[in-house]
């Protein structure tokens, strides 16, 4: 059965059209609380969102269609979709609600869910969550209805998590930081922790208004921070996205940090440490000079499918610990069981203090292979691989980069995106073959 609502990183859409609705959304929580029913009798579920507006509507349809299955509801309010992963596991929860659309515009929202054991949930799960939602309704009687109530101090809960994860022995005291939450999910949470580990910390992208989540801010447009690092004589700049599970870094001297670069070098800081690494998983979008930097030590890659969720079903098939994107996706499941962007900077700062080196001198030895990726807007629906003249530029670019390139077209599971993505040694060589491919698959 292929699912119909649920994409690569929950079920995501325009607030107001199917099915982010508040209709769908009562629906599609009693469907997901009757699911939770089969092997619980009396289920209890922690909502999260981020700083939406819309995220109001969305979380009392929720609220409702959870408890009109006879399942308990905690409300968490506006919390990082990792804190809510992390909350979920630690208040013994049968499941994990985040309302969010994580880097997307504040006009559109989306439902993800977590485990018991704070992870995403399988494909299978979801296919179960879309097939109890085509069957009518079971509404219990109102002697079984479920309760509702607010976690007031889940924030702080979280908090102390995250600076657990810092080593005991370090201090972030003499590092001046900016940190850009893009006036989402993290806007208290992320300055709060730098600061009580020690560190001088400014801030922007962190005054949400309901309605500018993501805008011009954050990991997705990482330019307002390279501004804001210069201009403060900043050491360095952590950016996040509205929900706060991806990472980008900004150095001293204005230069961006990908995933990639973070993900290798949290790689090199724990062999630095003695620790032996089996293997990473990274994604089909990885960087091939970061395959080969790692397989010249010995550690393999693997590539899994693009989404944070198919990097930790591979990490978990094979028992490694590190993998991520280059979006800023990073795993390290021996400190967390999601991606965590605020961990995931403490995990970077922690290396630079520990080698009391700059995150330059740290990643010296890696350089990118230039990358060019083109998104071309499409209708739902649209199959580019029908396209005859879409085919033929694909084979024509691949047999032009040989082995000193990469090519991946594929269709993005969160928005009506085609992504076509160009790798190679040559920077005016990929940008030209991306080009070319783009204007080929446009519909």
């Amino acid at each position: 059965m292929q699912r119909s609502y649920f994409g690569t990183d929950g079920i995501r859409g325009t607030v107001g059209v199917a099915p982010i609705t508040p209709d769908f959304v009562l629906r599609l929580a009693h469907a997901v609380g009757r699911v939770l029913k089969r092997s619980e009798e009396r289920p209890t579920v922690l909502i999260g969102k981020d700083t939406r507006i819309s995220g109001y509507m969305l979380e009392s349809a929720m609220e409702s269609g959870f408890n009109s299955a006879g399942v308990d509801v905690v409300l968490l309010g506006p919390l990082p979709t990792p804190g809510v992963a992390f909350l979920t596991r630690a208040q013994r929860a049968a499941l994990g609600v985040v309302i969010s659309a994580s880097h997307n515009p504040y006009a559109d929202n989306g439902i993800k869910f977590f485990s018991a054991q704070g992870s995403k949930l399988p494909d299978a799960w979801e296919r179960d969550v879309e097939a109890t939602l085509a069957e009518v309704p079971a509404w219990v009687d109102s002697a079984h209805l479920g309760k509702s109530r607010r976690l007031t101090d889940a924030a702080g809960r979280y908090i102390e998590f995250c600076k657990s994860a810092f080593p005991a022995d370090l201090t972030l005291k003499g590092l001046k930081l900016v940190v850009d939450a893009a006036h989402g999910a993290a806007y208290q949470v992320a300055p709060t922790v730098l600061r009580e580990l020690g560190a001088q910390v400014s801030t922007i992208g962190c005054a949400p208004d309901g309605m500018n989540i993501n805008k011009d801010v954050g990991a997705t447009h990482p330019e307002a921070l390279v501004d804001a690092v210069r201009a403060a004589h900043a050491d360095y700049g952590i950016a996040l996205d509205g929900d706060a599970d991806r990472l980008q870094v900004v150095d001293g001297q204005g230069r961006l940090y990908n995933g990639d670069e973070l993900l290798y070098l949290l790689v090199q800081k724990r062999r630095l440490q003695g620790q032996k690494i089996a293997g990473v998983v990274g994604t089909l979008m990885t960087n091939m000079a970061v395959e080969l930097a790692l397989r010249a030590q010995g550690i393999d890659l693997v590539r899994a499918k693009v989404g944070d969720r198919y990097v930790l079903e591979e990490l978990e098939k094979r028992g490694w610990i590190l993998g991520g994107e280059g979006s800023g996706h990073l795993l390290a499941l021996d400190r967390h069981s999601t991606g965590d962007g605020v961990i995931s900077a403490l995990s970077v700062l922690a290396a630079c203090v520990r080698a009391g080196q700059s995150l330059s001198q740290l990643l010296a030895d890696l350089t990118l292979f230039p990358q060019v990726l083109i998104n071309v807007r499409i209708a739902p629906g649209y199959d580019w691989q029908s396209s005859s003249l879409a085919q033929e530029t694909l084979r024509a670019v691949e047999a032009e980069l040989g082995d000193t390139g990469r090519v991946l077209v594929r269709a993005s599971g969160t928005e009506p995106l085609l992504r076509v993505m160009v790798e190679a040694r040559d920077a005016a060589k990929a940008q030209a073959c991306a080009q070319r491919l783009a204007d080929a698959c446009l519909p």
